[in-house]
This record gives structure tokens, sequence and C-alpha cells, in this order.
């Protein structure tokens, strides 16, 4: 009698890494001939868990040998409580349960949220990762997400239509220390707008579509790094991690040669204990050159491939890639082209990271950045602080936005000529850089104009830093003019709003004399005058702008 089995085949997709290029793992897909197995599954959690093993073992029967994804709908794991078959059929297989994530799809309504947290749980104490699948077209609730606290969450394509709503998970998927895919990727506008919006990694038709056999190659339009690479304290290693090459610390010399000589782009194999710990390092062309030597296969072949290993260089999965440098450079500088073991708070291997990849991509950070500094200061223009802003209103944070200038400038100049001038706006700049903690950002926009991004309670020590103080061009005295606009959540869209908030400010304390400062908030009318004296000034609370002075 024929099986529904008989019928069913698996297609096979990769998930990709953004920075890298590389392909992070393989989606396995159910591809039946005929009927609607997937519908069937929906409603009978057996069937389901049944199709996962399936899927699984037909990776294994077409030599898969990167990290994989398996779908199960979330109802599946309520009523099994676990996919103990699953982890039965990994171990079976000779794969190690970490190098499996589990696609947890929906519908999420009317599945018992608590039994779906406690199978969930019994997943990764059998070391399996955890995938939300279908988000943002899906039924997902946000609690429930946040539960869940997955290592990865798949958005579908049709998001990247709200730029907004992306950057915003970007950030939700910080907080739970997960990475953002981007599923159903078809052009090259949505996988640049993925890449700016933050995913790290995609998936879909452009890249590669599903295929009968695993895929070793996919394609990844060039572009530049993400905003979050350059704005943050230095862009996450999970950005690059590739796929580890593993092996049992058992395994033989052999068995690493026969895994080498087969993939000819695997740069090293670490060896892993029973947890997945790496214990030792086999780099490709050390290990080969011994294996090669005169003898060295009679040598070697059936010894254990420890013996030709280092000690793994390891970083946590939450490093940044420039702590990813100082273990590469506090290290032997023969091993500086060994891949990096990156491993989770159990130390188990999720990956590797090589160094060309971080220095490709942090050199072009650098350039970035460059590109986009004022020559005079060396700050960057207003792209950045525009850029930082709107990310800011999509994550929710209230801000401020602040405006600064010297006072009848044009003058200054031909007071004190151009040089005069030109050592001014860099000084004006030293003292904001000086000041620029935490989370302030401060921009140059050309002339004697500056902006500066800031939290509320870093206000007040900046504008001490720039009105308190002397300034002087060519012995002439100088006076600064401060405008602020305190920005709350849902009180600007983006950062066109927030400058149009700003505009009048700054008009009201140009109508001020000497060191001014104006402060308002965005959606409301008036301002508070905190320093300077004229028209405006000894008006209690907030003011009706005046005219101001040119």
């Amino acid at each position: 009698m024929r099986s529904w089995t008989d019928s069913l085949r698996f297609a096979f997709q990769p998930v990709v890494n953004l920075t890298t290029g590389g392909i992070a793992a393989l989606e396995i897909l159910a591809r039946p001939e005929a009927g609607d197995v997937l519908a069937e599954a929906r409603r009978d959690p057996e069937l389901d868990g049944t199709l996962a093993v399936l899927a699984l073992r037909s990776a294994v029967r077409k030599g898969a040998t990167l990290p994989l994804h398996v779908n199960v709908f979330a109802g599946t794991l309520a009523d099994l409580g676990g996919l103990t078959p699953l982890h039965d059929a990994v171990r079976q297989a000779g794969r190690l349960p970490w190098e499996v994530t589990v696609d947890i799809g929906p519908p999420y309504t009317h599945v018992p949220q608590q039994a779906l947290l406690e199978a969930v749980g019994a997943l990764r104490e059998q070391g399996f990762r955890i995938s939300a699948d279908g988000v943002g077209d899906g039924d997902v609730p946000l609690r429930l997400l946040t539960d869940l606290a997955p290592d990865l969450v798949k958005l579908d394509a049709s998001l990247l239509a709200r730029p907004a709503a992306v950057r915003s998970m970007r950030a939700l998927c910080e907080e739970l220390g997960a990475l953002l895919a981007i599923e159903g990727v078809e052009t090259e506008l949505q996988c640049a707008t993925a890449r700016s919006a933050g995913a790290q990694l995609a998936q879909g038709q452009l890249i590669a579509p599903p295929s009968r056999l695993p895929v070793a190659e996919a394609y990844v339009p060039s572009g530049s790094p993400a905003p979050e690479a350059v704005r943050r304290p230095g862009p996450s290693v999970r950005e690059f991690v590739r796929p580890a090459a593993l092996l049992p610390d058992t395994a033989s010399a052999g068995q690493v040669r026969a895994l080498l000589t087969g993939s000819p782009d695997v740069s090293g194999v670490l060896l892993v204990d029973r947890d997945g710990v790496p214990v030792r390092s086999v780099h490709r062309s050390r290990f080969l050159l011994s294996m090669s030597g005169r003898y060295g296969h009679a040598l070697y072949a059936d010894r254990p491939a420890a013996k030709l290993g280092d000690r793994p260089r390891t970083v946590g999965v939450h490093a940044t890639a420039w702590e990813v440098l100082d273990v590469v450079a506090d290290g032997d500088r023969a091993r500086t082209s060994d891949d990096v073991a990156v491993v989770d708070d159990h130390g188990r291997c999720v990956g590797v990271v090589r160094l060309a990849d971080l220095v490709r991509a942090l050199s072009e950070t650098r350039v970035e950045e460059a590109v986009g500094l004022n020559p005079l200061t060396r700050l960057p223009g207003s792209d950045a602080i525009t850029g930082e802003v709107d990310r800011r209103i999509a994550d929710g944070w209230t801000f401020t936005l602040s405006w600064l200038d010297v006072d009848h400038f044009k003058e200054v100049n031909d007071g004190a000529g151009f040089a005069a001038g030109d050592e001014l706006i860099r000084s004006v700049g030293r003292m904001l850089q000086r000041v620029a903690t935490g989370s302030m950002r401060v921009g140059h926009i050309g002339g004697d104009d500056f902006l500066v991004l800031a939290d509320p309670e870093g206000l007040d020590p900046m504008a001490a830093s720039v009105l308190d103080v002397p300034w002087s061009a060519g012995g002439l005295p100088v006076t600064l003019s401060l405008a602020t606009v305190v920005c709350v959540p849902g009180s600007v869209a983006d950062h066109r709003e927030a400058a149009a908030s700003l505009a009048p400010l700054k008009k009201a304390a140009k109508g001020l004399d000497g060191a001014s400062w104006v402060l308002g908030r965005a959606g409301l009318p008036g301002h508070e005058v905190r320093r300077g004296a004229g028209p405006s000034a000894g008006r209690a609370g907030f003011a009706v702008a005046e005219p101001g002075r040119g």
C-alpha cells in the first residue's frame, strides 16, 4: 500500500548572513507531490512531529553539513510537550542538537501558552535553538514572543515597507539576545532595506530558491554595513558568525582529514566534548601539512586528532567585533588566521568567526564614517544624527535635539579673519566631543552649526560646557546660542518633524542677548528661556517665541 510519505519530498533554502554573505543555515521545507500534508499536520501534532524527523533524515541523506532549520507548528509543541523523536534522530545521525534550530510557526491562537513555553524549555534543555517564525504576518502575541525569548526572529518581507517596524523589532531582538532574519526577500531593494533596518540574516527567492539538493552558494547583493555597525561601540560578533565544522573530541586525524578534503571551504575543525564545548581547534593548513609530510598519514591517521590541534580561541556570543580582534592580538601571531569559536552562555559552540570578515567589515565602517565627517572638526554630518534620531523615535525613546551656533559668525569672520573663525569652530567641536559621553551624539552640519542629540539628563552638563565658558576669536569676545527641543514618544514622527520643532526655538534663542539657551517641547507651544537676556527673557515658564536676530 502506497504511504503518504512516498510522495513527500523536501527542499532546502539557505539562510544567509547579510554581513559576511555566507550561508548560515539551511531551512528544510516539505514539498508533497500531492495533497496538502501541511494542512493535515496543522491539525495533527503527531504527523507534524513525524514531518520534522523526516526533514532531518532527508538532510542527512543529502549530505547537508550546515546547521539546519526544522519547521513545527506552535500547537504541535504545546500538545507533544517537546520533540523527543527529533532529538533521537539528531543523535542517531551524528549531528549535535545545537546545530538544529526549531522554527516555531503560527497559528498561536488557542495554543495553551504555558504548555508551549514548557515545551520550548524542554527543547532548550536538549540543546536545540529556537526561532519564532512568521512574525509580522502571523498571530504571535508580543508578550508570548518575549516569553519565548527565541534565538532568532523571522520577519516577513512585507514589513520592509515599514522600516520603523523592522528597526523596532531589531531593538527588541537585542533585548532578547536574538538575531533578526527577513524571509521572503525577492528584490535587491528589499535586501538593501533589510540590511539598513538592522536585519542580520535573510532568505528568499532573490538569495536562492528552494532546491532539492543542499546548496553551497547564494546570492547576496553587496551593500554598506547596517547603521548599527556604525553607531554601536562595535558591531556584535553575532553578525559575523559562520557555521562551524564540528567533530567529537574523540575523532581521529583520519576523520578530520576526510572532512577537510571533502569540504574545501572549511578553514578549520573544532573538536567538541559531548556537551558541545570546544576543547581543541584544528587549523586546516597546519593540519594538512602535518598529514602530508613523510610518513604523516601513517603516523597520524588513526591517532586522536586532538594531538594535532591547539587550544581553541573563544569569545562569548555577546562580544563585539573589537573584542574578537583583542583575542586574536593577544595570542600567538602564527595563529592569526585561525577561526575564533563563538560560544553561548553554556560554553557550547554556536559557530566561528573569521578574522578576514571582521577586518573587512570594520574597515568599511571606518571608510563610511570618514566620508561623512566634516573636514574641519572631524565630526559626523547631519545624516548620522538624523539617522540616529529616527532610530530613537522608532525605539520609543525620549530624547533632546539641540542646535548650537556662533552668534553673528559672519561678523566674527570679517573682523577676526577666516583662520580665527575656523579655530573657534574647531574649539567648539572639541569641547562638544569631550562632553559627548554615553548615548550623546554630536554632529557638525556645516559652517558654525552643530547638532547635539542627547538624553534629557545630559542637557545641563552639555549646556554649561559651551555656554558658561568665555569664547573668543582673534581676541574678540564671542557668544553662542543653543536651542533644544524635547521629544517624547509620539510627539514627532521622524527627524524632519523634530527639525521643524527646533527651527522656531533657534529663532527665539537668536533673539536674546549674550550666551543664550531656549528649550521647548515638540508639539507644545512656547518655550522656556534658560540663558540669555532680552525681550523674551524674564518670563516664567514657557513664553511665546519672539522675532529673532540675524
